[in-house]
């Protein structure tokens, strides 16, 4: 037997190859050993890995290849490995401790919208100020961090977004922006601060929309007072059904709050959709009595008919909206006096 297999020399460590945060690539070869007299196939190579609580080693790889890929490290961690060379007589000898650090765990848009979404605001924070270049990145749902943001009501997250370049007009799939969802969410002081941004409430969504349809979708009252005083239109309709605000209340919410406010500011109660519809009959519709009752008070005329000839009272009873028929008997006296005087 060659002596040279006998003595088994103190190997190099392993050299440290291609190292990113979740793997480490370790290598050696006969150079390494010393052995250069004995071909590579008469050693077993062993890869041990030191636990960083008991200082243990470990077997993590054995065999006769001269490389190994350590997988399932985590990021930027320190780990430490030493090589044991095993002759064929069973003699053995280990190489000096190599120790070596994964990489930290590269930012990608999850993260970063995970951070946004928890209104993590040290972490967002951390991340723009490393240079983080993907702010306006969508999640799975369209949204950029920007869009969450403003829908959540996380202000001091949509200050620092804008403040770090994040687009203020950038639209999901269905073409709202950040302030149309700040409107629908009711969060006031985001809506005031994007305004100050230069958004426009002239934006409109793929449909049509604008931000008043949203907030009139919402019912938050405050924002709506708030619009209306900052100059944005009550009566622009959708590109869709042509609804304007007032009917999408008649729609949704049946807020006659909201109605009011509307009103007041001049949204017109006898607007016509494409289908020649009006806010009272949407609202009766959707069996909204309370709001039937004010749009008849504030002079919505129950003689208009839609497309088809049909007006609101055999609208009501055609599609069993019984509150609304006696809403219609209650106040019959007064409809009639509108439509003898208008008044």
């Amino acid at each position: 037997m060659d002596t040279t297999e006998e003595d088994i020399q103190r190997p190099d460590p392993p050299v440290v190859g291609k190292v990113n945060h979740h793997s480490i690539e370790l290598y050696w070869d006969m150079k390494n050993t010393h052995q250069r007299k004995v071909p590579s196939n008469k050693f077993i190579f062993t890869i041990e890995e030191e636990d960083d609580k008991t200082h243990a080693y470990g077997t993590i790889y054995s065999g006769y290849s001269q490389q190994h890929l350590v997988k399932g490290l985590e990021p930027g961690t320190n780990y430490r490995f030493r090589l044991k060379v095993t002759g064929r007589n069973g003699k053995y000898a280990y190489s000096p401790v190599v120790s070596v650090a994964t990489t930290r765990e590269p930012m990608s848009g999850e993260h970063f919208h995970r951070a946004v979404n928890m209104n993590d605001e040290a972490t967002v924070l951390s991340i723009l100020q490393t240079g983080y270049k993907k702010i306006n990145v969508p999640d799975k749902l369209g949204f950029s961090p920007l869009m969450v943001a403003a829908q959540r009501g996380f202000l001091r997250l949509v200050e620092l977004l804008v403040d770090h370049g994040a687009d203020i007009n950038q639209e999901n799939g269905s073409g709202k922006n950040s302030l149309m969802l700040a409107c629908f969410a009711g969060h006031l002081d985001v809506v005031e601060y994007l305004r100050k941004q230069g958004v426009s409430w002239d934006s409109r969504d793929k449909s049509g929309c604008t931000a008043m349809h949203w907030a009139a979708d919402g019912g938050h009252l405050k924002v709506i007072q708030w619009m209306i005083n900052d100059g944005c239109k009550v009566d622009v309709k959708d590109s869709g059904l042509h609804w304007t605000p007032l009917m999408r209340v008649g729609a949704i919410t049946g807020n006659t709050d909201v109605a009011e406010c509307l009103v007041n500011a001049g949204a017109e109660v006898n607007a016509k959709d494409k289908d020649g519809k009006t806010p009272l009959m949407v609202a009766t519709l959707n069996n909204h009595e309370d709001l039937v009752r004010f749009l008849i008070q504030r002079g919505a005329d129950c003689s208009i008919t839609n497309e088809y000839g049909i007006s609101i009272a055999k609208m009501a009873k055609a599609f069993n909206r019984q509150n609304v028929v006696g809403v219609l008997e209650d106040m019959k006296e007064e409809i009639r006096t509108y439509l003898e005087t208008g008044v």
